[in-house]
Order: C-alpha cells, then sequence, then structure tokens
C-alpha cells in the first residue's frame, strides 16, 4: 500500500512539473516575440528616441534631423531627442549606432560622407555601412555649391582656375565631410590646380573662416551656404549639379568650366542591424508621410533639400550604388586611403 502510494505521489509530481516547465516555456516563447509583435501592433514606440547625427548643430543634416524630430515626436507620441555627435567624418556617430541596441530606438540621420564616401578614404573602419545598418528612408538629395571669400578676386569658376594656377603655393579650401573633400580634390583634378585642404569639425565654422578669409574656398551643400550667401558674406561661383538648380536659376554649374564635374549628397535615416522588420516599415511609414506632406517638402525645398523619399528596400539598392559611385570618384581625384 505505501508503494502504491508513493508511486501516485511521484506520477503527481512529474505531472504538476511538467505543467509548470511547459508553462514556463510558454512564457519565455512569447516574450521572444513580443518586440515584432508590440510593433506590429502599434506599441511601438513607448519611449523616447535618440536621433544620432554625425554632424555639428547648424549644419544641413542637423537641420533636417531636428525638422523631421520635432514631426516624429507627434507622430510616434514620444520626444524624439536629437543627438549631435561631430568628428572624424562621421565616424564617431557610426560607430556609436552601429554597436546601438537594435531596437528602433537609436535612429542614425545620415549621408554619403558615413556611407558612401568613407569606406574608400580609409583603409579601415571600425563599421560596415552594410552589414552594420538597416535602410529605413533616404530623405533627401542635396546639391552642392562652390564659393569663396569675397576678398578673393575672382567672380567666376573660370577666374578661380585660372587664379589658382597662377599661384605656385595654390589655393586654401575648407572641408567637413567626405563630400566637401572629395568634391575640392575633383576640382584641383580637373582644373589642374593646387588646392591645399584644411579640415574643420563642422561645417559651419568652416564656412564662417572662408566668410572671414582665413580660407580661399569651399565646396559646401547648399543648405549650409544658403544663409552666408545671402548675407554677402561668401561669393558664389557655381553649383555642382550638372544642370542648373530650382533655388539658384542664376548659378551656373561648374561643368561649364570643369567638364564632367558633378557632385551632390544624400540625407537618410538606418537603424541598426537587425531591428524588427515592423519596426524598420514603422519609421518608414512615418517619416515618408511627413516629408511628401507638401507645406514640409516646400519649407526642405526653400533650405536647398531635394525631397525624394525611397523606401527601406530601394534605399538599400541607391546605398549600393553610391558605395560604387564615390569609389570611382574618390579614385579618378586621386586620393590615397588613409
Amino acid at each position: 500500500m505505501t508503494t502504491t502510494t508513493q508511486r501516485r505521489t511521484a506520477r503527481a509530481f512529474t505531472g504538476a512539473r511538467s505543467g509548470v516547465y511547459g508553462w514556463l516555456l510558454t512564457i519565455a516563447a512569447a516574450l521572444m516575440v513580443v518586440p515584432a509583435w508590440a510593433a506590429e501592433t502599434g506599441e511601438y514606440p513607448n519611449r523616447p528616441l535618440r536621433l544620432v547625427v554625425p554632424f555639428a548643430p547648424g549644419s544641413a543634416t542637423d537641420t533636417m534631423a531636428r525638422l523631421l524630430a520635432h514631426e516624429l515626436s507627434q507622430r510616434l507620441g514620444q520626444t524624439v531627442v536629437v543627438d549631435d555627435r561631430p568628428g572624424a567624418f562621421g565616424q564617431i556617430a557610426a560607430v556609436h549606432v552601429a554597436r546601438s541596441a537594435p531596437d528602433g530606438y537609436t535612429v542614425f540621420m545620415t549621408t554619403n560622407t558615413t556611407h558612401s564616401a568613407n569606406p574608400h578614404l580609409y583603409k579601415t573602419l571600425a563599421y560596415d555601412p552594410v552589414k552594420d545598418f538597416d535602410p529605413v528612408v533616404r530623405s533627401a538629395t542635396l546639391p552642392f555649391v562652390v564659393i569663396c571669400a569675397t576678398a578673393l578676386p575672382v567672380k567666376t569658376m573660370r577666374e578661380l582656375v585660372d587664379l589658382g594656377r597662377s599661384r605656385p603655393d595654390g589655393l586654401t579650401f575648407a572641408s567637413a565631410s567626405s563630400s566637401s573633400l572629395v568634391a575640392a580634390e575633383t576640382i584641383a583634378r580637373l582644373g589642374k590646380v593646387k588646392l591645399v585642404s584644411v579640415l574643420y569639425k563642422a561645417s559651419p565654422h568652416a564656412i564662417g573662416d572662408v566668410a572671414s578669409g582665413r580660407v580661399d574656398m569651399m565646396v559646401a551643400d547648399v543648405a549650409t551656404a544658403m544663409p552666408q550667401i545671402a548675407a554677402g558674406r561668401v561669393r558664389l561661383l557655381g553649383v555642382a549639379t550638372e544642370k542648373r538648380i530650382a533655388s539658384l536659376p542664376d548659378t551656373p554649374p561648374v561643368s561649364d568650366t570643369l567638364k564632367g564635374f558633378e557632385v551632390g549628397s544624400w540625407n537618410g535615416l538606418l537603424v541598426p542591424a537587425g531591428t524588427p522588420k515592423p519596426v524598420v516599415t514603422r519609421l518608414a511609414r512615418e517619416v515618408i508621410a511627413i516629408l511628401t506632406r507638401p507645406d514640409m517638402a516646400a519649407r526642405l525645398a526653400a533650405l536647398g533639400f531635394e525631397v525624394d523619399p525611397l523606401g527601406p528596400e530601394p534605399f538599400a539598392a541607391y546605398l549600393r550604388s553610391q558605395l560604387d559611385t564615390w569609389g570611382r570618384l574618390i579614385r579618378d581625384a586621386g586620393i590615397q586611403p588613409q
């Protein structure tokens, strides 16, 4: 009788133990699918987001980020904080984002500097522009312009090239991004002019030194340069696009003087690789809705941006093509990787 009782007790304990283990496994499985489920049912986000920018406040990318952060905060119902992390041509910010948790709460507002040019300018990078990030949205493209100090005795690109050729020591140019560096070196190659690089941490500071005459010239994005151009503090010589642009219809392309010259930038949002697809989809949907609003598109156009959103898959293809494009530009300019 004792034996029968013991067997019954053992079976009861085993059944209870199996029930407990099964319950625990069910809970564990449920927890594993919460991130994707929560995102799909609208529970993402449930805390503030951080929008990381690889350049300083006042840059074109920072301007775009702040406009988007304000609008996204309203649409997502959560605060979106802009986190400027300038330095090393965007590498500091890129590494930070690449190593962040892939949960949709760290978003990278970046450009071709970190994801198109840097891979060809540096022998080694602490991040992989393809493997470490998932594309969300290309927000806009951004034309570049050539500007110079008003004290420089030139008013056109032809005069700038002729002046540079007449000076044995060449001209100085400011650069605060891979884009501006590569563009200026391309001018040096096509124009057969000696240009001496002066590196800056931020575009606003660089343009300020051109305005003061400390540096002769710069190839800058139109959004950052426009206030200085409008105020007459720097002289506008040409646009770095194939054709004239709507925001500067009276300014000729640099290619009228230097055949084949064309350099532009793009802005876009990326997240750490492995971010749940529903989160990426939600972010892309909200950002595209913001950018395609007529009032927002007009506001960005007034700043020099050409709004042309691309969703995650088209943006991924675009990123791959831009890697090839900037690799060619850098090789043609004769820039050796550091």
